[in-house]
């Protein structure tokens, strides 16, 4: 006799795979991104008229591995949520959009050497954070603001990338 009494889809996803699809790929996408970019900075980069707000080369990779951990353990508190939670979903896959976003904003301005092109695609991340974190404010507000340094960085790279396309138009 079956006595499990819980509804299909009412458990979270399993602790193993929470943490794979959490961590993996963010991963993914700061070592595609550092790939990108590594070979980039002390030529292309280098060579870009730059705003006086633009940090130090040595600051942008602490910042990110602090901002992708923080990512990481959002989305892990997300998933940690049963899957037939209303709007788990709708906020992971918001939450993947971001992150492809994130990965291609590299390949734009980076792999393309494109300050207009890393623009327009950065300004779309802005508004997918901003979704993101919308979302998983209906869900977790702990996840929600573990997002918030990320949209806040987003937010003046955005400037910084802005302000690098008119300087070298």
């Amino acid at each position: 006799m079956h006595t499990d009494q819980t509804v299909p889809g009412s458990h979270a996803t399993p602790p193993l795979w929470r943490f794979l699809i959490a961590v993996l790929p963010v991963v993914a996408v700061s070592v595609a991104g550092g790939l990108v970019t590594r070979a980039k900075i002390p030529t292309w980069y280098a060579s870009l008229a730059k705003p006086g707000f633009t940090p130090p080369n040595w600051l942008f990779a602490p910042v990110w591995t602090t901002l992708y951990a923080l990512m990481a353990y959002a989305l892990w508190r997300i998933l940690s949520l049963p899957r037939n939670r209303p709007g788990r979903t709708a906020a992971v896959t918001l939450f993947f959009v971001q992150l492809a976003l994130n990965s291609l904003w590299s390949f734009a301005f980076f792999g393309a050497q494109s300050p207009l092109w890393g623009l327009i695609v950065i300004a779309a991340l802005v508004v997918a954070i901003l979704a993101t974190i919308i979302a998983f404010r209906k869900l977790d507000r702990v996840a929600a603001l573990l997002l918030v340094p990320y949209l806040a960085w987003v937010s003046y790279a955005t400037l910084l990338n802005g302000a690098v396309w008119q300087l070298n138009s």
